[in-house]
């Protein structure tokens, strides 16, 4: 199995531009919520066992088999995402429905956007664990805008080189 630093860092090469990664600030959550509100449907065992839940146990266990700090956080981001899922698919088809999908959508056109910027494909278009790794990418860029995981980021950066913008995308 590879490393957090050799999914990171592969998924970091298709992300060195910063407006294509502030693009997954935004994208790769909405994404989530709106794979969460799609797969709350149906529901089993009176209601708190579904296709979304069993898909977030897959991912959760991943992501611990990775590194066990970054996974119990992905675990409780992987849970409000469900929650967020089941508390819309309670609601009409109608409304169910389009929100998982305008979510799903809007989520994917930012971040067609951002790779726009980037001027790269998607990850995932190579590598299909991108869909995955995206999510994990998201929380530890932010970690790192916050100043923490410095060693990560090192590791990564000697890897994927450092964030910058795409000097032929710089006209934005």
């Amino acid at each position: 199995m590879k490393s957090l630093v050799d999914h990171l860092s592969q998924y970091a090469t298709y992300h060195r531009d910063p407006r294509n990664i502030a693009s997954h600030f935004i994208g790769i959550p909405l994404i989530m919520v709106a794979v969460a509100v799609l797969l709350s449907r149906p529901q089993w065992a009176g209601g708190w066992l579904s296709p979304a839940v069993l898909v977030s146990l897959a991912s959760a266990w991943f992501y611990l088999r990775l590194e066990l700090r970054l996974g119990v956080l992905m675990s409780v981001l992987l849970g409000l995402s469900v929650w967020a899922g089941q508390t819309l698919a309670q609601q009409s088809t109608l409304v169910w429905l389009s929100s998982g999908i305008g979510m799903f959508v809007v989520g994917w056109v930012i971040q067609f956007v951002g790779h726009y910027y980037e001027g790269r494909k998607p990850a995932f278009v190579d590598d299909v664990s991108g869909l995955i790794v995206g999510p994990l990418f998201v929380v530890v860029e932010l970690m790192f805008l916050l100043g923490l995981r410095h060693d990560l980021k090192e590791q990564i950066e000697a890897r994927a080189g450092g964030v910058r913008i795409n000097p032929n995308r710089a006209a934005a």
